[in-house]
């Protein structure tokens, strides 16, 4: 029945200041704007999957959502953090330790970081990686995840 999550919606500020934001720094293609309702969608990843759309309103209704980017797990561990800051973003992990180094959810098990969009919204890289999950590790670091995965 449920095959996926196909479209996701955020409220923003300036709709022409998001709009660049993600397609100029995180690459989506933009699919359809509709200047009536204020809106903007983007394709994520191949066209006709996923879609998000953002709705331009008053400030008081934009409210910090949460939502993560599906990538390869090499490209969060290798190139993710680099990327976000070849864009100006800061970048952070699920622990919140003042690093920027991505961090494994034991339990799925997933690698990700974390980053902003222009109004808070919360966003991240994930990557799930190959192996048996072990929720009882928590979040770990990767290394951490590569010994306990070996053992």
């Amino acid at each position: 029945m449920i095959k996926g999550l196909f479209e996701t919606h955020l409220y923003v500020r300036d709709l022409e200041r998001s709009a660049t934001f993600y397609t100029n720094v995180l690459g989506l293609e933009e699919c359809h704007r509709d200047e009536k309702r204020n809106i903007v969608f983007f394709w994520v990843g191949a066209p006709q999957k996923f879609m998000l759309g953002i709705w331009q309103m008053p400030e008081a209704e934009v409210k910090p959502r949460h939502f993560a980017f599906e990538c390869e797990p090499e490209w969060v561990l290798n190139d993710a953090v680099r990327f976000l800051k070849s864009k100006n973003l800061s970048c952070y992990n699920f622990l919140n330790d003042g690093t920027d180094r991505p961090m494994v959810f034991a339990w799925m098990p997933a690698v990700s970081i974390y980053f902003n969009d222009p109004d808070g919204h919360v966003l991240e890289f994930i990557g799930i990686l190959d192996g048996r999950a072990k929720p009882e590790l928590g979040v770990i670091s990767y290394e951490d995840w590569i010994s306990a995965a070996s053992s």
